[in-house]
């Protein structure tokens, strides 16, 4: 499975939340007033997937001290840029740098491919 940096994002938010997975509604699943619905399996979403995933992820990755707090502010506290660099001491644009490139790592970790910082560098290496 490919991991797109769009869902490690949209992923990240139920990271930090154990109960993420509790209450969720099952788009593909009957109306509970219908009897006898069947649910098409293969049509089931794929979100627990893509959260066990990005949970373990989290945990073996290689990123910063700096990029998880950036991370887990934006994405677990719902905080804006300005708000976490106001904590942190630290420019907007550096915090949503931090952020990103924590989303990158993650990709390219759960993806098993090497994280390329920025498209300078990978024009570099394909040279």
């Amino acid at each position: 499975m490919a991991y797109a940096r769009a869902t490690v994002e949209r992923t990240l938010t139920a990271v930090f939340d154990p109960d993420a997975a509790y209450g969720m509604k099952n788009e593909t699943a009957p109306d509970a007033d219908m009897p006898r619905g069947q649910v098409d399996k293969k049509k089931a979403g794929n979100f627990l997937v893509h959260l066990a995933d990005v949970r373990r992820g989290w945990g073996t990755a290689d990123l910063t001290l700096d990029e998880r707090r950036a991370a887990l502010m934006r994405y677990g506290y719902d905080w804006t840029y300005e708000e976490i660099g106001a904590l942190l001491g630290a420019h907007k644009s550096t915090i949503q740098r931090r952020a990103e490139k924590c989303v990158g790592k993650l990709a390219a970790h759960l993806n098993g491919e090497k994280y390329v910082d920025g498209y300078d560098q990978l024009t570099d290496e394909l040279t």
